[in-house]
């Protein structure tokens, strides 16, 4: 059974940093997609970073330029670096994880992210 442990959450002002770390119950394969997602209140939950086999990365508009996301496979892990934090940024953030060799899906629990002076 995977499960995907969100953590580094927490409330920071405007302009500030965080970084999200999302550790896997077991080995990363080769071949994932890793995503970060965030939810704000009241929203639907909206796709905020994507990296591809520990490569190919993308990201929302909304977040292009202060948020990078990137993968750790010897240490089971995603982290997704925010700089620049806007009030918006608020919300709920989710780990994704897909095992392209099974079609599998994972989600974590979230962590909870507020900008907030």
């Amino acid at each position: 059974h995977v499960q995907l442990v969100e953590s580094g959450g927490g409330l920071v002002q405007p302009v500030g940093s965080l970084r999200l770390s999302c550790a896997a119950s077991v080995t990363i394969l080769a071949i994932n997609t890793m995503r970060w997602y965030r939810q704000a209140p009241g929203k639907v939950r909206e796709l905020v970073a994507t990296v591809t086999s520990g490569i190919s990365t993308n990201y929302a508009d909304a977040v292009k330029g202060r948020f990078t996301i990137s993968s750790d496979n010897a240490k089971n892990t995603v982290y997704l670096q925010m700089n620049s934090l806007k009030p918006e940024d608020t919300g709920a953030y989710y780990c994704y994880y897909r095992v392209h060799l099974y079609g599998t899906e994972y989600w974590g629990k979230g962590t909870l992210v507020t900008v907030s002076s």
